[in-house]
């Protein structure tokens, strides 16, 4: 007992000794929970929090006749997030872990059997001016919507096109750059390579590597606080901000249904492994509380139907196709906001079993401290080729420290 009392007491006094001597600064609400600096100026860390809950209602139908109704609450995401700078403010790092059931689920062998806690471990070195090499784990340069935090959404939740054909978070390098043509036009260059097969892996790399590209064009400049990657015209916009983008993504030897995402090809003697290739094409419009913002992508593969060593279909598959999102608001001066979406996936039916499927949402938001602590709900119809539509009504909260 005198042991426990004595670490405690000296667990207590070594941190009241690190919390002297550095400089905690206070923070605004939304803007990190604890501000950390060395009064050497050295390094900083800022952490925050924040939490998602979410309710639904939603109905099934099958040829217009109700089959079924369900409802559920859920924390939806809740996470903790971590990032300042190292030795010098030109290497800057994020942590976020995810501890929500959602945030944690997919474990498998291919990550030990242990939850998925580590979204984001990555470390940004400004190493020349308009220049970053990227390193860890975080997302990869793909669709905006997917880019675009879950934090800063729009509606509800992210359209059936990231639901499809996202390429989320990976493991590797990437290297970004940006320039300014004139006074305005605005470049930006990603190149990034990763091991393939998704966040959280730690079975090595079992197909090839990945490899993703990315341009982006603002003729127009940049946008405030970085609003072209946040949904809403918050900052309201003065002038009329335009941000267009194209992107590729080759998963070489991938051995997963949608690239480094879905399930694993197991065959009787491995993985099946086929080239996957997927193009982006989005682009985002904002002007004094009006925002617009399109994706397209499409996936094509070498060899998208697994097979075993006789032959036989092992029922799993890639999922080709393409895919078409738009979604539009406008944002009033009280910091309410009424949005629209409409989103179509068109899959490879032969392929993947799966024909044409429609999204169409319209949804409320009340922004009381940007998208730090607001308030959304959106009531959405979903169709597909064998008629079992769904009907789906949600409400969300979202607070972040």
């Amino acid at each position: 007992m005198k042991l426990k009392v004595l670490l405690v007491l000296a667990l207590t006094f070594s941190f009241s000794n690190f919390i002297h001597a550095q400089e905690v600064k206070p923070s605004k609400f939304g803007k990190g929970i604890i501000n950390i600096v060395d009064k050497d100026s050295t390094w900083s860390m800022k952490f925050g929090a924040r939490m998602q809950f979410l309710g639904s209602v939603f109905t099934y139908n099958d040829n217009n006749v109700l089959k079924e109704t369900n409802s559920s609450f859920l924390i939806r995401r809740a996470r903790l997030k971590f990032d300042g700078f190292a030795f010098s403010p030109n290497l800057v790092y994020k942590i976020e872990l995810g501890v929500s059931n959602r945030d944690m689920s997919g474990s498998s062998i291919y990550t030990h059997n242990t939850p998925r806690i580590i979204m984001d471990a990555v470390m940004k070195w400004k190493f020349h001016k308009g220049f970053q090499f990227w390193f860890g784990q975080t997302k990869l340069p793909g669709n905006r919507g997917r880019v675009i935090s879950s934090a800063n959404l729009q509606l509800v939740d992210r359209s059936i096109l990231n639901a499809a054909f996202n390429i989320d978070r990976d493991i590797g390098l990437q290297l970004h750059h940006q320039n300014t043509i004139g006074n305005h036009f605005v470049m930006r260059q990603i190149v990034a390579v990763s091991q393939g097969e998704g966040r959280n892996v730690t079975t090595g790399n079992l197909g090839g590597l990945q490899y993703t590209t990315r341009l982006e064009f603002l003729p127009f400049g940049e946008f405030k606080d970085k609003g072209d990657y946040f949904g809403s015209d918050l900052s309201r916009e003065d002038h009329p901000k335009l941000s267009l983008a194209a992107g590729y993504d080759f998963n070489n030897n991938a051995v997963r249904t949608r690239s480094n995402m879905g399930t694993y090809m197991v065959t009787d003697s491995g993985f099946h492994k086929t080239n996957i290739g997927t193009v982006f094409i989005d682009g985002m419009f904002k002007y004094k509380g009006v925002s617009f913002m399109t994706e397209y992508a499409d996936r094509t593969a070498s060899d998208p139907i697994a097979r075993n060593s006789d032959g036989t279909e092992t029922g799993e598959t890639v999922l080709i196709g393409n895919a078409l999102n738009l979604q539009m608001g406008y944002l009033f001066k009280s910091n309410w906001e009424i949005a629209g979406r409409y989103a179509t996936t068109n899959f490879d039916k032969e392929i993947t079993g799966r024909g044409t499927e429609n999204e169409y949402t319209a949804g409320v938001s009340k922004y009381i401290v940007k998208h730090k602590l607001k308030v959304q709900t959106d009531l959405g119809y979903l169709t597909n080729a064998s008629n079992k539509d769904m009907l789906l009504y949600r409400l969300q909260f979202e607070m972040h420290f």
